[in-house]
């Protein structure tokens, strides 16, 4: 009886030990899965929070994957251009850490555990690198460098193909378990999310700020467009004055030559009476000073008619007549033309003018109007960024811009020059494209330098170059050939 007692104890002991020791071992599973768990946990978290940045999610991945598989080092790696860049590396010592990342980047094509598993996008390991069949012997003395013996490797997987790797290697030789395989695994598609995560955000805020863009483009375009069509009713409203001030202007300008005539009739008329020396010498007197300024009306009136003609001619469309000109009397026009709208605009605009015309630079056949048009457009710009330096230097700049021809033969030469703020190289770039301007809203229309380039280039056969320097001048140099066949375009062919 004694000896049956005795034999149930010692089973129960033993189902008591067995117990004890299987929920020792089952304690130690939920400790593990429970850190694994929460270090999943954590990786999410720092995904979530560093959607732009995947570096701190590789940090807490290499640490991670080191500790959870007891490991020596662990090492995320990024392909990038057919080279494995190291990512991040949790190293035994700071050593090995520095040895580790001199050897990086390294080819995808290289013999190292990393490369192969990113180039076959599968896993890699080594259970024992000292007595495997088939390492080599520079493998095996790496090994003993960094002081170690098994070494696991899994891809980052994206679409199927590696986008990356993680490692880790240990001490002791051996094989991995398939919960540490797992676990590896899991951080592999975790880096993945992270790098997908970081892709997408950066591509949205890309679109985003196209589409801003887009819209900034959108309603500046129809800021120019606004202005295009006040422009044009200023035009037509311009067109309009012009035709009725022409009308009063003829009156004057007929009426100033006839009385002038009459003067000599008067002094013909005079002629035959008796009159006393003094009255006669008086009349004279009079009568000269009277053609004088009837002459002097008859001069400015012409002038004044010129300017109301050129008007006429600016605001109306197409090229106008297409004739011989006097090149530097076209452009003595223009700068007139052009100071005095400026300071219409803006009285206390001040600049100085200088005029360099070469008496030989002589006649060339040219649409006069479309020409006008070209150098209004430059010196408007011209007048425009000297008085933007002049704002920013009031105290010692001094305004200038000059008007210059040169006989070139067969061609005749325009320079505008300014001494303004300049153009930077970004926009130099630009200057020519249709709606491109760097002035504020409702100031510009960013047709004005793509219109000139038109009319010199297409409609004449000619030049149009600037040198700048910024925040020292801008020189704009045309060059327009003396005579051309024009024909093509009267008839509208391209």
């Amino acid at each position: 009886m004694d000896i049956e007692l005795r034999r149930r104890i010692d089973e129960l002991e033993q189902q008591l030990r067995s117990a004890a020791a299987e929920n020792a071992n089952l304690q130690l599973k939920l400790a593990i899965a429970l850190e694994r768990q929460t270090v999943t946990a954590q990786i999410l978290n720092v995904i979530s929070m560093s959607r732009t940045d995947v570096q701190p999610v590789f940090d807490v991945i290499s640490e991670s994957s080191r500790r959870l598989l007891g490991g020596q080092t662990a090492l995320v790696t990024r392909v990038v251009g057919g080279m494995l860049h190291l990512a991040a590396c949790t190293a035994g010592s700071w050593a090995s850490h520095e040895e580790i990342r001199a050897s990086f980047p390294t080819p995808l094509t290289s013999s190292g555990i990393h490369s192969r598993a990113a180039m076959n996008s599968a896993m890699a390991f080594r259970s024992d690198i000292e007595t495997e069949p088939g390492v080599s012997q520079a493998v095996k003395e790496m090994a003993r460098i960094r002081g170690y013996r098994s070494i696991i490797v899994v891809p980052m997987l994206r679409e199927g193909i590696a986008v990356g790797t993680i490692g880790v290697s240990r001490v002791e030789p051996g094989t991995f378990s398939d919960s540490q395989i797992n676990l590896l695994n899991t951080f592999a598609d975790q880096a993945v999310i992270a790098i997908e995560n970081a892709r997408l955000f950066e591509e949205v805020q890309a679109r985003t700020a196209l589409l801003a863009k887009s819209l900034d483009d959108l309603r500046a375009a129809q800021d120019r467009l606004v202005q295009t069509e006040k422009l044009t009713s200023l035009g037509q409203l311009t067109a309009g004055i012009a035709h009725e001030i022409k009308n009063p202007l003829n009156f004057v300008n007929n009426f100033a030559a006839l009385s002038a005539e009459l003067t000599d009739e008067l002094n013909d008329a005079l002629a035959p009476l008796a009159l006393p020396d003094d009255v006669r010498d008086e009349l004279d007197e009079l009568r000269g000073l009277l053609k004088d300024n009837l002459q002097k009306i008859v001069q400015h009136g012409k002038r004044a008619d010129s300017i109301v003609t050129n008007m006429l001619l600016h605001s109306r469309g197409g090229g106008g007549e297409h004739r011989p000109t006097d090149v530097n009397a076209l452009v003595e026009e223009s700068l007139n033309l052009a100071y005095h709208g400026a300071r219409a605009e803006k009285p206390l605009f001040n600049v100085t003018l200088r005029r360099e015309f070469d008496p030989d630079a002589g006649i060339a056949e040219m649409f006069p109007q479309e020409i006008t048009r070209v150098l209004l457009n430059l010196m408007s710009n011209g007048f425009y960024a000297v008085a933007k330096r002049s704002g920013e230097n009031s105290l010692s700049f001094e305004a200038e811009l000059s008007a210059s021809t040169r006989n070139r033969g067969e061609h005749v030469e325009i320079r505008i020059r300014d001494n303004g703020v300049g153009i930077p190289p970004e926009v130099k770039e630009k200057m020519f494209d249709p709606f491109f301007t760097t002035k504020p809203p409702g100031e510009g229309t960013g047709l004005g330098l793509s219109m000139s380039h038109d009319i010199i280039v297409k409609q004449h056969g000619g030049s149009i170059d600037v040198e700048t320097e910024p925040g020292v001048f801008t020189e704009f140099t045309i060059l327009l050939p003396r005579g051309s066949n024009f024909s093509h375009i009267r008839r509208g062919e391209p």
